[in-house]
């Protein structure tokens, strides 16, 4: 399935998601609004590495990055590796590949269409809404 966030396109394989697709379009939407911090949808991650990945993945809070070494180091393997399988990370935004960084906090790789500025995009929302729902809250 499809779904539009920041006026690019991400291809999602639904097949993986315990929702149909015009409830995960409508939580995109939600999100890009910044009314969502979690999907919400239960996942089915392959038991594969991907699948681990995916999983520390979508332990990282939102409005949050880590690095591929971090999670490298968590799951005793190489950032090369961590990063191959972000890129077949089969539901980008509702597992958040897209909150995985390079060293140093330097904004590489990312599969979806628009690439490294939708990434960007992604995580300066992410940023943006987490600092208001703080401030309201102090």
């Amino acid at each position: 399935m499809r779904a539009e966030v920041h006026g690019a396109a991400l291809e999602l394989d639904e097949s993986y998601l315990d929702a149909d697709p015009e409830t995960v379009r409508e939580r995109v939407r939600e999100y890009e609004r910044g009314d969502r911090t979690a999907f919400d949808v239960e996942v089915a991650y392959p038991d594969t590495f991907t699948g681990r990945v995916m999983r520390a993945m979508s332990e990282i809070p939102y409005g949050e990055t880590r690095t591929y070494g971090e999670l490298a180091a968590e799951l005793d393997t190489s950032p090369v590796a961590v990063g191959q399988a972000c890129g077949r990370n089969p539901v980008p935004l509702v597992v958040p590949c897209h909150r995985v960084v390079g060293a140093g906090g330097r904004l590489v790789g990312f599969s979806a269409e628009g690439g490294v500025e939708l990434k960007r995009r992604l995580l300066d929302g992410e940023a943006a809404n987490r600092q208001t729902k703080l401030a309201t809250f102090e």
